[in-house]
């Protein structure tokens, strides 16, 4: 069936994260794709970002690209300025002087976390941390592109790349206990549900004018909420019952508050998003937070047992 990226180049900058990993499985149909990411594109340096996509000339652009390391971010604000908020509004001045679509992601971590309700998208942020400002910025730079889709997102885990799900693994071998935050609570979105979702929406959207009202902010997470605790013995439940010998069992995770746990960079305590706006726009069903977990741990945990 015909969609509209069947006529488009599509420039997916950050095709090694996790996100970038998915899309490269999904992106069927368009006339061309071209993958970038380090060390062949510095973030860093916006004339090397502007002659990329002047050399390409793509219809869309997809920045799944971002400095995630947000406690490191907290001494290294410069870097994780420019990868977060600089990159991403050079990209979209291209995009918008090429007539050209972009999609980029951010994260729960824009929000302080103290509404009780998961939030909707008018929601006014109020980030933490240097990497939660940082993607605030990366967000309000991107609108100068017209034709825009920002995906706001929350603990996002995946078969590529670290994450949550792969250290609780880990740490579940090693060790004969575990102690995980019981008191931030939000959804596990798998990178394969963003990717599936940012095509679906792509396919509806690469060729709108900037007139259509469909273009704008987002939030796309998995359906259903746990707090990190839950997730880690949902983790552990599951890899135990798919053969994983694991020294760590459920009743071994002790609950502990964010208190008991400091870091250098402060979390939201509620990191629920309200994915409303986007099931209702692109008539999309999300499934639970679970069975993303779930697939995940299918093709982790084979790898892991051979």
């Amino acid at each position: 069936m015909a969609t509209e990226l069947d006529d488009c180049v599509v420039l997916l900058f950050g095709a090694q994260g996790q996100v970038g990993h998915e899309l490269r499985q999904v992106f069927g149909g368009a006339k061309a794709i071209i993958y970038l990411d380090v060390p062949d594109v510095d973030f860093s340096q916006p004339d090397m970002l502007r002659a990329i996509v002047r050399h390409h000339r793509p219809n869309v652009i997809v920045n799944a690209a971002a400095y995630t390391a947000v406690d490191k971010a907290e001494s290294e604000i410069e870097l994780a300025r420019f990868v977060n908020a600089v990159a991403p509004g050079v990209l979209a001045q291209e995009a918008e002087a090429l007539g050209a679509c972009m999609v980029h992601y951010s994260t729960d971590y824009v929000f302080d976390g103290r509404k009780s309700s998961p939030y909707v998208e008018s929601d006014t942020p109020n980030p933490l941390s240097v990497y939660g400002r940082t993607k605030r910025e990366g967000e309000q730079a991107v609108r100068v592109c017209k034709r825009h889709l920002i995906f706001r997102t929350s603990w996002v885990v995946g078969i590529h790349g670290h994450n949550f799900i792969k250290t609780i693994l880990r740490l579940a071998r090693d060790k004969n206990a575990l102690r995980v935050v019981d008191d931030q609570f939000g959804a596990p979105t798998s990178a394969a549900l963003l990717s599936k979702v940012t095509t679906e929406v792509l396919s509806q959207m690469a060729t709108q004018p900037p007139t259509d009202a469909r273009w704008g902010l987002y939030h796309l997470t998995a359906k259903g909420k746990t707090s990190w605790h839950g997730l880690a013995c949902h983790v552990i439940t599951r890899a135990i019952a798919m053969g994983l010998p694991l020294t760590v069992k459920p009743e071994a995770i002790t609950p502990v508050t964010t208190a008991d746990y400091p870091l250098p960079a402060a979390r939201p305590a509620n990191s629920c998003l309200d994915t409303s706006k986007i099931r209702s726009t692109f008539a999309l069903k999300l499934p639970s937070w679970e069975s993303g977990v779930d697939d995940v741990l299918g093709h982790l945990i084979p790898a892991i047992k051979v």
